[in-house]
Parts: C-alpha cells; structure tokens; sequence
C-alpha cells in the first residue's frame, strides 16, 4: 500500500471566499492594527479633508491609515514595498481587507497626511497610558543621529561655491558663445526652418547647477546676515545696560556691511535642511532625532527631531513636551553627558526632577559618568551624585532604557534613513516611527494580560 498524501489541488477554486479574519491567526498584530485604527483612533483631522462627493470613490482613509502603521510596525516604509506587500503577504490583506492599493497612492496619502499621522502619537501614547504601560519613574532621554534622504557629496562650502561660480560662470558664456556661432553656423548652411537652435544638454544642466549653486550661496548669506543683525541687537542691548551715550554713533553713521559667510559654512543641494553631523560611522548628512523613553515599559513619551548635531538645547523642549503629553512630570531622568549644562541642570532642579546626567564622558569600566567640566554648583552636585551612587547609580539606567528603541527602530524594522525631505516632513516622519514602536509595545502588553 502506497504513501497517502493530504490533497494538493492547486486549480481547485474555492466554492466560499474566505474570510479577512482567517487569513492570520487569531491575535496576530495585522488584527490588533486594524482594530486599534477602526475602534480607538481619532480620524477626523484626516477625514474632514474628503469633502468632495463627485469623482471615483477613494479608498477608506482608515484603511489607508492602517495599512501605513502596520507596514511601519513591520519595517516596510517603501511605497512599493508597501503596495508588493498587499498582494503578497496575507498579514496585509487582513489590514487591507483583501484590497491593493497602487503604490503611487499609498505615497500621497501619506504624502497628503503627513502631520495628520505623525498627530497619531500623542493618541497611541494615551492609550499606552491607560493600559498603565507608562509609570514616568524614570525615563531617559538620547537622541540619535539619522541619515537624511540626501548624499553629503551633495553639499558644497560657501568658499567651494565662490571658486566654483567664477568656473561655471566661465565656462558657462564660453559655451553659449560656441553654441550661439554653431546655431549662426546651420542656419546658414540648412536654414532657419530646420532645428538645431535649441541650446545643448550639457550646457543646460552646467547652467541649471550654476542656478542652483547661486541660490544656496545666497541662503548662506542671508543666514549670515541674520546672525550678525542678532548679535547687533545683542550687542545695542549691551550697551544700552552699560549707559552707553546716544551721542557714541552718529546718526547718520552708516551700518557696517553685511558679515559674508564663513568659508566652510556649508549647504545640501538635496535637502539644504539637513546637516552634515557625526555619527559613528563618521560624517553624515543627517537629522538629531530625539526621543524620551519610559524605563519601565520602553514606551517613548516624548519624541522630537532638529538639524542641530548638539543634543544641549533638546532637554527643556523634550521635558515641556513630557508634559503635555502626560499632564505630569517624571521623578527621575537620566541622559549622557550632551545634554549636561549648568542651565539644564537648575531646571530639573527647579522643576523637582531628580536628574542623572553624566558630567563628562564616561570611561569603559569607571565607576561613574563624572570629568573635568565639572564647575556650575549644579554641576558638581550631579557629579557627586554620581560619584556617590557609583555602579548602583540610577544613571545605568540610560542605556538599558534607550539605546534599545532605537536599536529597535534602526535594526529590528530596519529604518536607516529617512524617507522625507525637509525639516517638518521629517519630524512628522519621526513621530509616525515612534507611534509605530509605541503600537508594538501596547500589542505585546495586551498580549500577555490574555
């Protein structure tokens, strides 16, 4: 007697369609997603821009909305990679309900919505809230540097672009003066009516990077004038609390002449709002993405993004957003030795934030985060803190809180670069990837109270 084998009738067509909620398992995160969208999320930012009753139906902008959160869930941030996944994957087409969307309209959706969905945070957080994932103990703040979606060889000095200018500007006229006798040239020879008068390709693109070249060298000087007219009316308020005489400058003493650039202020072609910054695998052009990490649940409780490398202005924004987003203040808070300052200090203090910040940088092995700069009365009174606490310090807290979500976000979905372009695109894109992690923590808790 032969082997018997289960059935394997390929052509058989199905007599019932099946189900959306059969395609995956029961609790599978696709149903969470959909579910959490469809019962607990506020969408009427994004479904009061539908207005329009005449035209072919658009797709449902709750489905739309969570198609982008599972795929971000799943570290599928491509429009066609999203758009391959929904006829592809099944865990898709439980979300999508068996419908695919093209990949041009998954990008202008999202594209549409951008500030709408990165606004889903602050609800997701509240959910997290209320499911009690969020105790605000202790939270940590880091900020990580993420490559922007532009090539630092895309950036040019403002000294690189003067030197440039004057060659391109040359080569420039030297080639429509070519172009100019060779039109002159076969017009003569074959007539006016035959084309050839059009300028060449290479000349048109030398000229249309000379364009652009001129537009970025003139927002580097007006970055530069700026600056100087603030440090001008810092300096008139100066004088003015030292009593200087009105009678020092003449009125009708011409004002200085605009402050040019420095030479080596640079400026992306690509996305001129990023910076070059450094990471660890040296120099990028990148963002500062920040993010406040409740240590109990790795659940982000804050979440910001600048083009600025220097994490020491990011501590006061990301706590007063603490705020407003929960309503209260953490007991403790830990970061490295970026955000340490004298001013960010006293303000933990002043709100009754028991702080843990490292004082200088901490050396494999030592005992505790504390160095040289120590010198404001806050200061020394961290180190001590520190210093006191030794390897039982609350300070081990940081890495074991943070630096795992971003790992998280980086490696595990696979998320290296942003996708965006421009500084408030690419903050709303943050806050989506952030709302991504907050929806997988709040799954796995209610997961495990099942």
């Amino acid at each position: 007697m032969s082997k018997r084998y289960r059935p394997w009738n390929v052509d058989q067509p199905q007599l019932l369609p099946p189900s959306v909620q059969e395609l995956v398992p029961e609790g599978h995160l696709a149903h969470f997603v959909r579910n959490l969208v469809r019962d607990s999320l506020d969408l009427s930012v994004i479904l009061d821009d539908y207005e329009e009753e005449r035209g072919y139906p658009p797709y449902d902008p709750a489905m739309m909305t969570a198609l982008l959160l599972y795929s971000y869930c799943q570290g599928v941030y491509s429009g066609r990679g999203i758009a391959k996944a929904c006829e592809e994957r099944v865990d898709f087409m439980a979300v999508t309900a068996m419908q695919h969307p093209d990949f041009r309209t998954i990008c202008l959706f999202r594209k549409r919505h951008l500030s709408a969905l990165g606004g889903i945070f602050t609800q997701v957080l509240g959910l997290c809230a209320e499911a009690g994932l969020v105790k605000l103990g202790h939270v940590a703040l880091d900020g990580t540097k993420m490559p922007a979606n532009a090539s630092k060889h895309k950036a040019m000095s403002y000294g690189r672009m003067k030197k440039r200018e004057v060659e391109y500007a040359a080569q420039v006229a030297e080639w429509l003066a070519q172009a100019a006798a060779t039109d002159a040239a076969e017009d003569e020879a074959f007539g006016e009516e035959l084309r050839g008068d059009e300028l060449p390709e290479w000349v048109k693109n030398k000229q249309a990077r000379l364009q652009k070249m001129r537009e970025a060298m003139a927002a580097l000087e007006a970055e530069a004038a700026a600056a100087q007219m603030a440090e001008d009316e810092a300096a008139d308020a100066s004088d003015d609390d030292c009593g200087a005489s009105p009678g020092d400058m003449a009125d009708d003493a011409e004002p200085p002449p605009p402050k040019p650039p420095d030479e080596k202020a640079q400026r992306n072609f690509t996305d001129p709002e990023s910076r070059i910054m450094k990471t660890a695998d040296g120099f990028e052009q990148a963002y500062n993405a920040q993010a406040v990490v409740d240590a109990d649940s790795q659940v982000i409780v804050a979440e910001g993004l600048t083009n600025v490398g220097n994490d020491k202005q990011q501590l006061a924004p990301m706590v007063e957003q603490m705020k407003q987003n929960m309503g209260r203040l953490p007991r403790e808070l830990s970061a490295d030795n970026g955000y340490c300052s004298e001013a960010n200090l006293e303000m933990l203090d002043r709100l009754g934030i028991r702080g843990y910040v490292a004082t200088g940088r901490q050396k494999h092995g030592s005992a505790s985060a504390t160095g040289d700069g120590a010198r404001g009365y806050h200061t020394r009174a961290m180190a001590k803190r520190l210093k006191l606490g030794a390897y039982r310090s609350r300070y081990r807290l940081r890495k074991q809180t943070v630096e795992p979500v971003f790992g998280h976000i980086k490696s595990a979905r696979g998320f290296r670069q942003f996708l965006m372009r421009g500084l408030d695109k690419v903050r709303e894109e943050w806050r989506l990837l952030c709302s991504a992690h907050n929806i997988l923590k709040l799954a796995k808790a209610l997961e495990a109270v099942r």
